[in-house]
């Protein structure tokens, strides 16, 4: 039986443990941060919580005679791409990165392209008065210096400070409608997004708001996954290359 372990925690990550939970010659387990108090459990064997760094994700490898690594985690999930780059290399293990494709900028859209959540924050006074934050609860802190603008953050758990004075939270989760975006848009008076370059239709909603309204879009783009990693943009690549599509 071949143990595959996926790095998970995305909506691509829980289909495709789905699909290799229903093959009989697979064992699949997948990995959450943790970071979440409530998440969304995919099929399989689950474990949550991390492995010490490279070093210790290569130590499991060996011991749970892991046969593939699947790095399907958050396509700006930097520090567990390059662990899991590392690891695979030190054991020998086959590795995949499960990346769904970039978000592509169609007429109508005013996009501004950063690379980096600091940069992002530097443009926001350029650009508008109330701001849509959408770049998750971790990277707040790089907004805390922002001034002349309203902060709307959306995110799944409570941020931590340091957070920015002029600042409303929205706890929720997607994904996220177009209804519904259009409505926090409306509510909040909304006039400038400001959003990872995630990708996939769960988050997409909001540029087509944006777009809608003929609003900036302040778009951080996505870091590269680490070198000589083989990426695939959906779980059907993915079972592909694992000979099982």
């Amino acid at each position: 039986m071949k143990h595959i372990l996926i790095l998970g925690g995305t909506t691509e990550g829980r289909q495709l443990a789905a699909a290799l939970a229903a093959e009989p010659s697979v064992r699949v387990t997948s990995s959450l941060a943790g970071r979440v108090a409530e998440p969304r459990l995919p099929a399989g064997e689950v474990r949550v919580g991390g492995f010490g760094g490279a070093a210790g994700l290569a130590a499991w490898l060996r011991e749970q005679q892991v046969h593939t690594l699947i790095d399907a985690t958050h396509p700006f999930a930097q520090v567990i791409s390059r662990n899991a780059a590392e690891a695979a290399a030190a054991t020998h293990t086959p590795l995949l990165a499960l990346r769904r494709p970039s978000w592509v900028p169609v007429p109508g859209d005013r996009w501004h392209s950063v690379d980096s959540l600091a940069a992002a924050a530097a443009l926001l006074p350029r650009l508008g008065r109330r701001a849509l934050l959408t770049t998750g609860r971790l990277g707040l802190s790089e907004f805390a210096q922002v001034s002349g603008v309203h902060l709307v953050a959306r995110s799944v758990e409570p941020p931590e400070p340091p957070l920015p004075a002029d600042l409303t939270v929205l706890l929720e989760r997607g994904p996220f409608t177009l209804d519904g975006e259009r409505a926090v848009f409306r509510e909040h008076r909304i006039d400038l997004l400001v959003s990872k370059d995630s990708g996939g239709a769960a988050t997409a909603p909001k540029l087509a708001v944006a777009r809608e309204l003929g609003l900036p879009v302040v778009l951080v783009r996505r870091p590269d996954a680490p070198t000589g990693v083989q990426v695939v943009t959906d779980v059907s690549e993915a079972l592909g290359e694992l000979g099982l599509w």
